[in-house]
């Protein structure tokens, strides 16, 4: 079995956030790990590609088990992927006052944050990262 890639790293969080080459996009991308950082109570941390905040461990019944961000993004070329582990289904009257935005099974896809309620977000963020949210990876 293949190994888990995303895993933390010791990569910098700046340089990650200067190589954003899009201005509008890197300062999207600033405002989140604001908004990531008060929401989590953790700091920013490189895991893989991608930036995590806090971390979770999990365990499934097959007997798999890891660690894991409980929330985090990347600026993807199309848009801000946000990673909402816990998912969406507890969430629906904030999703319903969120904005614009796309959704997968725990990602959250939006063009810009300027799309969005930014304090509605930061709820969402909030209340998906606590431990009662569940153990999803």
């Amino acid at each position: 079995m293949a190994g888990i890639k995303t895993v933390p790293t010791h990569a910098s969080v700046e340089a990650f956030l200067s190589s954003v080459a899009d201005d509008a996009r890197r300062q999207d991308c600033r405002a989140l790990v604001k908004i990531m950082k008060e929401a989590t109570g953790a700091r920013p941390r490189m895991w893989g590609a991608s930036m995590g905040f806090g971390s979770r461990h999990y365990k499934y019944e097959s007997g798999r088990e890891g660690d894991w961000f409980l929330t985090g993004f990347s600026p993807r070329k199309r848009e801000l992927t946000l990673y909402i582990m816990a998912g969406f289904e507890r969430h629906g009257a904030l999703m319903r006052k969120l904005g614009k935005y796309k959704t997968g099974k725990c990602c959250l896809y939006l063009k810009r944050l300027a799309d969005v309620d930014l304090d509605v977000l930061e709820r969402l963020i909030r209340e998906s990262s606590r431990p009662a949210a569940g153990n999803h990876a």
